[in-house]
């Protein structure tokens, strides 16, 4: 299979993030540390010399581009200071606004004006169009969802998730597709397809690879201060809030109990989106904290759409804990029907910029691992070569 090389793609890998590789010669010291590399699936070496040739196809096309949890590494202990580790993420980010066929992934990434200006007018379009369907603001009693019926929330949320998915979707197949063209699977070769599932989701859920290698020197840290711990929990917040939203909605499609009705702190559905929004403030708090402090190398270089992303998970989880409390509280008061208009707001423009965000790095990560995990190993493959 030929190649066509592009002289271009160096500058415009530029744009999406620190990208220092031209410095590079190329003496393999970043894949010789990290620890995830191995002699089939090498990186970053291999991926910064697609950059250097112009080899943009086989860069877009490669899982390992995925496999990177950008610990620093290579950054730490490269002798030309090329910055290995930005420049992957760089890479993975460029990636996102190729497989993005709208084409609004690569202006977020690129332009911090247009990244401002998109989240204004999104910010304001979406509160205008949300308070549009308010009703009266009852003040003997806290009545949220007769200021913004259910039913309006549940429709818009399933209409914008149809719609959401399905940018994600085409996202995804964009990127199945130049990574399995890439893939050499040798007839005849197992495909374990349930092993390979449960393996990644493993990996995904508690991150087992990178807190195991990756994580060798963060040992001496607390485990809930250790980077595996921050971001799952993020992960896991974001899953467990949107499991209490759809058991809500379900319960309330089956007679069981209105969206809104007051229940109990320990209620399950309720007792799980607290503890949810507890991981998922705890985890967005410790990376805000940890980039504003420029704690590490992953943590030195943060785009805009990196700032947008973080804060909309922080604010997202503020103003729910907010409304929690107002439901408590002896006294209703009229910010709280303010506060859920902003909870709204902020959670749609995360759904809105899910295929275009951190959101959409996550999916594809999932992708390039249970392929991953889905290859035969060299020795089943000399097995099945051999049959032949």
């Amino acid at each position: 299979m030929s190649y066509r090389a592009d002289p271009r793609l160096m500058s415009e890998l530029k744009k999406y993030g620190a990208v220092n590789v031209e410095s590079c010669f190329n003496c393999g010291n970043c894949t010789a540390v990290c620890p995830l590399s191995t002699e089939e699936d090498s990186f970053p070496r291999r991926m910064i010399r697609y950059a250097q040739i112009g080899m943009r196809e086989k860069l877009l096309s490669s899982k390992e581009l995925w496999l990177c949890y950008y610990c620093g590494e290579c950054t730490a202990t490269c002798p030309r200071q090329a910055d290995p580790g930005e420049f992957m993420a760089a890479a993975r980010r460029y990636a996102i606004a190729q497989y993005d066929r709208l084409g609004l992934a690569r202006r977020l990434y690129t332009s911090a004006g247009f990244n401002a200006l998109f989240l204004i007018v999104l910010t304001a379009a979406l509160g205008v169009f949300l308070y549009s369907f308010h009703g009266p603001m009852a003040t003997d009693a806290l009545q949220l969802f007769q200021f913004m019926p259910s039913e309006v929330i549940h429709n818009l949320g399933v209409i914008a998730g149809i719609l959401i998915a399905g940018t994600v979707l085409a996202g995804m197949i964009n990127m199945i597709v130049r990574v399995g063209n890439e893939i050499k699977f040798v007839k005849g070769a197992p495909l374990n397809w349930l092993g390979a599932f449960w393996e990644t989701i493993g990996e995904v859920l508690v991150k087992r690879r990178y807190r195991q290698d990756c994580e060798i020197d963060a040992i001496d840290q607390p485990w809930y201060y250790q980077k595996w711990f921050v971001h799952a929990s993020i992960l896991w917040g974001f899953l467990g809030l949107f499991t209490a939203t759809a058991l809500d909605y379900l319960l309330e499609l089956l007679g069981i109990k209105p969206t809104g009705a007051w229940v109990p702190p320990w209620y399950p559905v309720r007792l799980l989106g607290t503890l949810a929004g507890i991981l998922l403030m705890y985890g967005a708090t410790v990376v805000i904290v940890r980039r504003l402090r420029q704690a590490d190398e992953a943590a030195a270089h943060s785009t805009p759409s990196d700032w947008v992303f973080l804060a909309l998970l922080w604010l997202g989880g503020m103003t729910g804990f907010a409304l929690e409390v107002s439901i408590y509280l002896p006294q209703p008061g009229a910010w709280s029907y303010w506060m859920l208009l902003a909870h709204l707001v902020v959670v749609g423009e995360l759904l809105v910029l899910l295929p275009f965000s951190k959101f959409a790095h996550a999916v594809y990560r999932i992708v390039a691992l249970y392929v991953y995990a889905l290859k035969p190993l060299p020795e089943q493959v000399a097995v099945a070569g051999t049959a032949e």
